[in-house]
Formats: C-alpha cells, sequence, structure tokens
C-alpha cells in the first residue's frame, strides 16, 4: 500500500505521517507532498519527502503510484489568506481537488480519498446544534472553497470515481510554532505564547465560543475516518469530527489553572472586526453523536489539551 499526504510539509501532515510510522500499520511507503520541501518526521525509509507545486499542469500523475490506494488531501489556503487571495484561494482549494479527484478517478477508481474539510462550510443563522446535514451556508471564500470540494468528492464516490470521505475538522489546539494566516490561528497563540513567556493578542470576544479538537485526537479520527469501510457512511460520505465546545474564556481559565494565573498577564484582547467575523459565523456546538456511533473519538476537558502541548513540546510534565 502506498499512502499519499498532500501538504506534508504542514503540522497535521506531519503528525499524520509520524502516527502511521509509530502505529501498527502495514504500508509499503508514504509519501509527503508540499510546495516548502516536508521533513521526514520518523527517519522512516518509507517516508519520501518531495517539493512540489501540485497546480502545475502533469505533477499530479507523478506523485500517484501503481500501488496508490490511500490520499489524504490536507493541502489548502487556510482561511484569511483565502479572503484576501481570491484567485489563489479558488485555484488551491477547488480547483486542485477537483483535479486531484480526475487523478485518481482515471489511475484507481478505488483508491480511498480523504478530504479535510472545515466548519468554515456553515455560517449565517445556524440552529443551536448543527449535525452532519445541516445545510452548507458559508460566510468566506474558504468556507465556500471547503463546500464545493465537499460536494465534489460525495458525487465522484456517488459515481464510484473515488471512495471518498469528507472529514470536517473542528479547530484543532494548540498547535505549536508560530502564528499563521488562519483566522483560527489565535485559538493556539492565546495558549501557547503566555506558555512560552511570550505576549499573546486575542481578537475576539471572551465570550465567542468555539468547537475545538486536540492534535492527537484529530489525527486519531483522520486515521480512523480513512480505515472505515465505505458503507459504514452511507450515501453521504461528510462527518464531522468530534470536538469539545469551549469559550475563550474557558480556554484562559484552564490556562491559568494548569499553568497559573500570571500567564494570563501575558494575553491582551484586541479586536479585530475581519477576524471575528469569519470566526464567529461558524458553529459553536455540533452533534457528536453520529461520529461517536462510527468509533470516532472526542475530547473531554481542555486542560488536557494544554497538558497534552507542554509534554509534546516542552520540557516540563
Amino acid at each position: 500500500m502506498q499512502i499519499i499526504i498532500t501538504g506534508g510539509a504542514g503540522f497535521l501532515g506531519q503528525r499524520l505521517a509520524k502516527a502511521f510510522t509509530d502505529g501498527n500499520f502495514d504500508f509499503k511507503s508514504l509519501q509527503l507532498v508540499d510546495q516548502v520541501m516536508p521533513a521526514n518526521p520518523a527517519n522512516d525509509h518509507r517516508i519520501e519527502c518531495r517539493q512540489a507545486d501540485l497546480t502545475e499542469d502533469g505533477v499530479i500523475k507523478t506523485i500517484l503510484k501503481p500501488d496508490t490506494s490511500l490520499l489524504f488531501h490536507l493541502a489548502a489556503v487556510v482561511s484569511s489568506h483565502a479572503e484576501r487571495d481570491f484567485d489563489l484561494g479558488w485555484k488551491v482549494n477547488l480547483d486542485l481537488t477537483r483535479q486531484l479527484l480526475e487523478a485518481c478517478r482515471h489511475h484507481n477508481p478505488s483508491i480511498r480519498f480523504v478530504f479535510a474539510s472545515s466548519l468554515a462550510v456553515y455560517g449565517g443563522l445556524l440552529p443551536e446544534t448543527v449535525g452532519d446535514t445541516t445545510a452548507l451556508t458559508p460566510l468566506s471564500s474558504y468556507g465556500s472553497q471547503k463546500a464545493m470540494g465537499e460536494l465534489l468528492v460525495n458525487d465522484y464516490s456517488r459515481k464510484k470515481f473515488v471512495d471518498g470521505r469528507v472529514l470536517r475538522l473542528p479547530t484543532v489546539c494548540i498547535r505549536p510554532g508560530r502564528p499563521n494566516q488562519a483566522a483560527s490561528s489565535f485559538v493556539s497563540s492565546i495558549i501557547r505564547e503566555p506558555l512560552n513567556g511570550e505576549e499573546a493578542l486575542c481578537p475576539v470576544s471572551p465570550e465567542l465560543a468555539l468547537w475545538l479538537s486536540s492534535p492527537d485526537t484529530v489525527i486519531q479520527n483522520i486515521i480512523h475516518g480513512a480505515l472505515l469501510d465505505a458503507s459504514a457512511f452511507g450515501a453521504w460520505r461528510s462527518v464531522n469530527l468530534p470536538g469539545l465546545r469551549v469559550t475563550v474564556k474557558d480556554m484562559l481559565d484552564a490556562l491559568g489553572k494548569v499553568a497559573g494565573r500570571n500567564t494570563l498577564d501575558k494575553i491582551q484582547f484586541k479586536p479585530d472586526p475581519a477576524i471575528n467575523n469569519i470566526v464567529s459565523s461558524w458553529p459553536g456546538r455540533i452533534d457528536n453523536d453520529p461520529a461517536l456511533k462510527l468509533g470516532f473519538q472526542a475530547d473531554r476537558l481542555f486542560e488536557d489539551f494544554i497538558r497534552q502541548y507542554l509534554q509534546s513540546y516542552q520540557s516540563r510534565p
């Protein structure tokens, strides 16, 4: 079995690759592809790292192998970036998705195509609790691009051109590194920076409710979704991955409890209407039951997110 991960240099791509090498998975090779050269996260000889622009003509065909059986499509132009650069967002987030689906269709229709979608497919007047089949009403270009990508994966699966599955990821927290151009980047930075002794800006209200998943849990769920039999999904291949509902205030209270109240002095609230308009349109509560019945997992406490970050990226316990 050969596995492909687009967006392989990114945080989730690297964590996903390492999970395959650390776990009891039988695969021949795993190809990480990105515009920047991916690292080999496990120094495993089965991992091939490749720097390539998949939007260029003919490149996609070069990554598909005779035994390709699983493709994780994680590559994307993130939310705020897609909002600012309209053309690039559509080129990467929609056009590339269609091109990958077409390549898999003609290469081997049995390829499992795992599409990382987003809660940004929702927006506007939403029900109190959102479900898998709640109407997609995005209020950003990124959300529109992901929603159209979902429809493509579902239609290609209906036609048996690929074995697709769409996983709507919660906001993943706490990511290491530095803030990026995602509208949700502050969700990690308001915890990560104070833990590192640095100042952080929070662009939204303390009362804003968020739908979150820890890195360990979201990677576990991505792999579970890839390995599920297609019959488990039924006619509609889109699933909201389980998450935990917390407000910004809840997050900061947990930070103070785990790391000490003095860490909260590093955080300043500075409203940013552009970011607030995007993230406040996303649902703050989703029905976890359908995904849990399929065997996906959910986090329990936000304090565990902080401890997971400290254990993974800092020397203290």
